[in-house]
This record gives structure tokens, sequence and C-alpha cells, in this order.
């Protein structure tokens, strides 16, 4: 969500503590100069070609520069890696939403790589080491110290979250974004990979010592989403696209409460569901079908518009009751009044026994 380019952070850092070297070194071996050195260090954008180069260079592999440098070597990334894609299965297996959280499943190959990072935006510090006691003997993970560990404990929870976040994404969110095309090279564009961010902004019960960065965190994140689906909600609007529910619900409600209604959703229960927003947008189209159709109308007719005059008292609901005058009596000033402008209240909608008389 940030202009930063961490990842050139990253691999110049990492790049730099692996090979020794100063940012004069670095700058000859990648055939730059040393002023480029700096700029990619305060975060300025990094060619794909450059960050291969570097990978070449830190012999890391396919690995991402920044798991490398938070799990301290290649082989302590690659143990965490698998941790984590056992961690994401068990989560998605254990999905009740009724849609696959793809991006546990980590096609992409960054499961890792964004773990990490949110981990670290969170203000989690990187391991001293891996923990080994996570793997038996027989390399499997023993799931009861899974618990147990506050990396893997986060890390579960999180998993656990996205599944639930993105259901309802899938639900309620995807097809407005991907149906719209003004929607297209927007803001739109950063809910989809930026949902296990949200995701852990939900997590509950943090060890604030643990990730003491983690209000920080949920108020960036909450404060993204609303602008990004505040967008998605004006674009809809626009284009008569129906919602059938509150998306500011991803940002104000728990996963849990966002998962249930994503399976009501999948199982077909929400069906018929719109939320307000479109019953207003179907009244606004109605007036507008009106403004163009009633001009037609009236020239068919030979009607001009100046033997057109608008009654306005026609245009609210009537009261049939009488309204008593102080004495007692019957007022038919008064009861005029009331039959031109009546104020709803609340109990009027409760009385299904008064039927307005004009409209």
């Amino acid at each position: 969500m940030s202009n930063v380019n961490q990842d050139a952070i990253d691999a110049i850092e990492l790049a730099l503590n692996t090979l020794g070297c100063s940012q004069k070194d670095l700058a000859l071996q990648l055939n730059v100069s040393p002023t480029q050195i700096s700029k990619w260090k305060k975060g300025e954008y990094m060619s794909s070609e450059m960050e291969d180069r570097i990978k070449e260079l830190t012999k890391i592999g396919d690995h991402h520069p920044a798991v490398v440098l938070w799990a301290g070597s290649v082989k302590n990334a690659e143990k965490w890696e698998n941790l984590f894609r056992e961690l994401a299965e068990i989560a998605d297996e254990s999905g009740e939403t009724g849609y696959d959280t793809y991006p546990l499943k980590d096609e992409m190959d960054l499961l890792s790589w964004s773990t990490i990072r949110v981990l670290s935006d969170m203000g989690v510090a990187p391991p001293t080491n891996f923990p080994k006691e996570l793997i038996d003997e027989e390399g499997d993970v023993d799931w009861e110290l899974v618990d147990e560990n506050p990396y893997t404990n986060l890390v579960y929870k999180i998993y656990k979250s996205l599944t639930d976040v993105y259901g309802f994404y899938i639900a309620y969110v995807d097809e407005l974004i991907s149906d719209n095309d003004e929607l297209l090279n927007t803001d739109a564009d950063n809910i989809e990979p930026c949902l296990i961010e949200l995701a852990a902004s939900k997590v509950e019960d943090i060890d604030e010592k643990f990730a003491p960065k983690f209000g920080e965190f949920r108020y960036k994140v909450r404060k993204e989403y609303t602008k990004w689906l505040t967008l998605v909600k004006d674009k809809s609007f626009r284009a008569g696209a129906p919602l059938r529910a509150e998306l500011m619900d991803m940002v104000n409600d728990d996963h849990d409460s966002l998962g249930h209604t994503a399976e009501a959703e999948a199982l077909g229960f929400n069906a018929a569901r719109l939320h307000p927003d479109i019953y207003m947008n179907e009244l606004l189209q109605g007036m507008r079908i009106i403004h163009q159709v009633l001009p037609a109308i009236m020239k068919k007719l030979g009607m001009d518009e100046k033997d057109f005059a608008l009654d306005r008292s026609k245009l609210y609901i009537n009261e049939s009751s009488s309204v008593d005058d102080d004495h007692g009596g019957h007022d038919d000033g008064a009861d005029q009044a009331a039959t031109n402008v009546v104020e709803l209240r609340p109990d009027d909608k409760k009385d299904t026994d008064k039927t307005p008389e004009n409209i």
C-alpha cells in the first residue's frame, strides 16, 4: 500500500550482508552508480532484471530476498516456507465459507513473502533461529507445539481470518470490480492483493509486546480499505450494479461474521437479498425515466407545459383523522392543513389500518 519499494530495500540489504561489501563495491558488481544503490536503499523502484541479478550474486535461488533476510539464511527460509504452506493448507481445509481461498494455495509463490511483509508491518521482529521443536523426527509438523510458538500461532490466525475475509470478497466484491471498466487501473486494484493485510488486522488477542505496531497497522489498513471500498460503492451505484451486502462490513465486521455472511451466500440463502442502496438507485432510475417519457406523452396529447399545473398538495400523504380545536370542536381549516401535509412519524409505519387516500 506504500509507494516505497520495500523489495528493493530488502534486496540491497541482503546483498550487502551476504557479500560483505560496501555500497561502492556492490555498485561495481551491478554495473550501476553508488548513487543508484543509495536510491534503492531508500525504496526507489528496482527492475525485475536487477532483482534477478542480485539473486544470482547472493545465490538465494528463487527465494524472495525479504524471506531470506527475515529467516537469516537460505536454509531457514526453506524451512519457514514449508511451514507456512502447511499452516495455509490446514487453514484452507478448515474454512467454512464455501469458497476456496486461492491466496493460501500459493500458486503465485507469494504466500511467504506476503506473510513476512505483514508480520514486519505489525512490528514482529525476525526470529533468531528456526524453532526445530516444531518438526518431529519424521519431518512432520508437531501441531501441538504450533499453538505455543508465537510466530506460528499468529500466522495460523492470520490464515484462518483470510479464509473468511476472502470468502466475503469473492461473494460480494470481486464481481463488482471485474464487471466495471471504470474501476480498472484505480485504487480498487489494491483490494484483492492486500486482503491478507485486512485479514491480519482482524486477528484478536494480539500480544502487543510481540507485535508492537499492530494498532498502527490496523488503523492504516482500515483507512485504506474504507477509501477503496467507498470507490467501489460509488462506481457500482453509478453503473446500477446491485449491492447484495454492505461492502463496509469488510472493514467493520470481525472475520467470523464475514465468514458466516459469505457462507450464507454460497448456500444460496441470500439469493434475493439486496442492500438498501440499490432500492434508492432504482427509484432514481425510475425518476429519470419519468423525466424523459412525460414530455413525450404531453406532446402526443397536444398538451403544452403551460396547460399543466402541478398540484403539490397531492404529493403528500393524507391523514383521514380529524384535528380538534382547543374547544373540542371540529376545525375545517385544521382538517385541510392536516390533509395537505402530514409528518411521517415512527408510529405511522406501524399503523396498518390507515390507507393513504391521495399520493
